[in-house]
């Protein structure tokens, strides 16, 4: 049976749970140092516009960038609609990587950084 057989015949609701995570509870992980972000858009996309400190790995590009997830942390894979996201977040997962999905997606957590939530998020990075 390969990874992705393993992985889809061991899900259960916990694994449902588990894969998800909102912007809210992402931007404390970030904080503590819990958590990467990986945007998964086009590069094109993220050059418009992108949340720091994420990183730009394109979905179709990353099984050959599988060198820049930092496995002690819990990956968080994120594009504006969720749908790149949950793909990614099954690749990796399927590699034994604990990945997650920003259920609110990028547009999402920009909601929760405007105004003085950004100016706190950004001072709490330094």
């Amino acid at each position: 049976m390969n990874r992705l057989e393993s992985f889809i015949t061991d899900f259960s609701y916990e694994t449902r749970k588990d894969m998800k995570i909102d912007s809210k509870t992402l931007i404390q992980k970030l904080k503590e140092g819990k958590a990467q972000l990986i945007d998964i858009r086009f590069e094109e996309e993220y050059a418009a516009w992108h949340i720091n400190p994420s990183i730009n790995i394109p979905l179709n590009k990353l099984p050959n960038r599988m060198d820049e997830i930092d496995k002690t942390k819990i990956v968080v894979t994120a594009c504006p609609h969720k749908d790149r996201a949950a793909i990614a977040m099954v690749y990796l997962r399927s590699h034994s990587i604990d990945a997650k999905y920003l259920t609110d997606g990028l547009t999402g957590m920009a909601e929760n950084l405007r105004g003085d939530n950004a100016k706190a998020y950004i001072e709490s990075l330094r």
